[in-house]
């Protein structure tokens, strides 16, 4: 009795203590970050079309610079770690020049109202696309329906625009072929609403140096146009002005140095390029802020960080891939991942919720119950392709305690790529991705300024500097009370599995098969306790891997218990 009462007040102060550090660093997080110093940054990067190189790209890397100088950071001359805060801003040379629109319009000629300006369609013209002549270009419009070799060979195209109800990237080889001198089209997915949100046009590209323009345009400009071909002959007057140059590409890292292990780290990143508000000069300010806030705190003596906390900002996937590849032994030392992407959203103009995107685990094979993909579409998962971690679970319970604090909407989806935290799981490093789905305004011209939300971004920021701030502090008690919290969630996620299982039994479904996923979801759980051995910074006695243990025989036992059952 009395060992028993020990092993229960034992588990008790580990709780304790492991709930009073993520206490403490919610409460910082929630008093020091200024979601107007976050909304401030996001307005000045999103009034830029931001490809690298360019000075929308560069202007937005400085505006980053500038606030880590006001926070403390300073630039880094020989180390990372000459400092406790150090910032660098690395310079490539670029394998093609950088691009800019400047302002493109198309007028029907004989109409006194434009079909479509850049001024409110930035996203008109496709990157690469070279300027029209000067004084623009003035032809008649050749309507096109499916854009095969068959429907254009009967028709003269010389000197011509040809337009089709169809994506612009079909028609611009074809065209170029036949000797017009320009090509626009229409293509939109369905999660956009392209009949509801008319004015819309996501931004894409073309290949350099095809041989003639192009333009995008939008559903209403479409519609318009289409009718008065029908009418009979339409010319019509097009402008476009582009800028391609010689430039770098530059890429801003900050480091907050760890006391203990600096050479082990969590690395944020958000991406800079993409035109949008939400995507992703959202991500952009929040990150900024987080740094801000997070050097405020260092200097303060409120943080203490034993392992370096990492900034970045650049080029997607591409910037994180190189942070991670370029320095082997760099590498070996980053624990935690994290990319910022689309976290801005103010979900009630454009739908969807706060999304956290697991690493791959069995629900991105066996999709079912609650899992359900974004309309971003599944990845091709197998079972070789899973990656057990604590860190899925870690994060989300963060998520969600800020969203039962701030009354914010939190969810997941299973593995689905194409963000930045694709890098480090390519590369086997614990990586997850914050962002919102579906969005109807995702990589329109609609997604402006006044479709984000200061308060989801503090949510975010919130969430994501106290699992940051635990995880490169965390020490014995940390790792037992997660060892905890995972098994919690394991059995919970069996339970779930078990019951989807039996009902899918009961329909016609293979026995062996369901009992395979409940097998594969137990081992995914049992190597993930695993992982959470190396979690604490000093581990002093062999109370984590015990716990470890026990927990794993529990998970085991409603393994088989599950699988005996169906």
């Amino acid at each position: 009795m009395q060992k028993l009462l020990t092993i229960v007040l034992a588990a008790f102060t580990i709780s304790a203590s492991a709930q009073s550090q993520k206490a403490e660093y919610f409460k910082l997080t929630r008093a020091g970050f200024n979601e107007k110093n976050a909304y401030a940054t996001t307005a000045f990067v999103e009034q830029f079309f931001r490809l690298p190189g360019n000075k929308g790209f560069d202007e937005s890397i400085y505006k980053v610079e500038e606030t880590l100088k006001k926070a403390g950071y300073v630039k880094q001359k020989q180390n990372e770690f000459e400092a406790p805060l150090t910032y660098r801003i690395e310079k490539r040379p670029m394998k093609r020049d950088a691009w800019e629109p400047v302002d493109a319009n198309i007028s029907i000629v004989g109409e006194s109202t434009p079909l479509q300006s850049f001024k409110t369609n930035r996203n008109m013209i496709p990157i690469y696309c070279p300027s029209t002549p000067e004084g623009g270009v003035t032809a008649e419009v050749v309507y096109v329906n499916k854009a095969t070799k068959e429907d254009l060979q009967d028709k003269d195209l010389k000197g011509k625009i040809v337009f089709g109800d169809i994506s612009t990237q079909r028609l611009i080889g074809l065209a170029a072929k036949a000797g017009a001198v320009g090509a626009i089209g229409f293509s939109l997915p369905a999660y956009n609403q392209p009949t509801k949100h008319t004015t819309s046009i996501q931004f894409s590209g073309m290949q350099p140096n095809a041989g003639i323009w192009a333009l995008f345009l939008s559903y209403a400009s479409k519609e318009r146009l289409k009718a008065a071909c029908e009418k009979g002959k339409v010319e019509l007057k097009v402008n476009i002005t582009t800028k391609s140059y010689a430039a770098e590409e530059l890429t801003i890292v900050a480091n907050v140095k760890g006391t203990l292990k600096p050479n082990e780290r969590f690395v944020y990143s958000a991406h800079v390029q993409e035109p949008g508000a939400n995507d992703n000069a959202s991500g952009v300010g929040t990150l900024t802020e987080m740094a801000r806030l997070t050097a405020q705190l260092v200097k303060g003596g409120k943080l203490k960080p034993q392992r370096t906390l990492t900034f970045l900002w650049g080029d997607e996937i591409t910037s994180t891939r190189r942070y991670i590849v370029e320095d082997s032994i760099r590498a070996k030392g980053i624990l935690w991942g994290m990319s910022l992407d689309m976290v801005g959203e103010d979900t009630e103009k454009t739908g969807g919720t706060f999304l956290l995107e697991k690493m791959p685990d069995p629900s991105a094979i066996w999709t079912r119950g609650n899992d359900k993909h974004s309309e971003w579409g599944a990845g091709d998962v197998k079972e070789k392709d899973l990656f057990p971690h604590y860190f899925n679970d870690f994060v989300f319970d963060i998520c969600k305690e800020q969203g039962k604090h701030a009354n914010w909407t939190v969810n997941f989806n299973p593995f689905e790529g194409g963000s930045d935290h694709t890098p480090f799981l390519q590369n086997k490093i614990p990586g997850l991705l914050m962002w919102h789905f579906t969005d109807v305004f995702y990589h329109t011209d609609n997604d402006r300024l006044d479709k984000v939300s200061a308060t989801t971004m503090k949510n975010v920021g919130i969430s994501a500097l106290t699992v940051a701030y635990t995880l490169i502090s965390a020490d014995e008690n940390t790792a037992s009370a997660t060892v905890a919290q995972v098994k919690e969630d394991a059995l919970a996620r069996l339970k779930t599995e078990f019951d989807l299982s039996k009902a899918a039994i009961a329909s016609g479904k293979s026995a062996k098969d369901e009992k395979h996923i409940i097998e594969v979801w137990g081992k995914w759980y049992i190597d993930a306790l695993a992982t959470i051995g190396k979690m604490a910074v000093d581990p002093k006695t062999t109370r984590v891997g015990s716990t470890i243990k026990v927990a794993t025989l529990a998970i085991e036992k409603q393994t088989q218990d599950y699988i005996n059952a169906l």
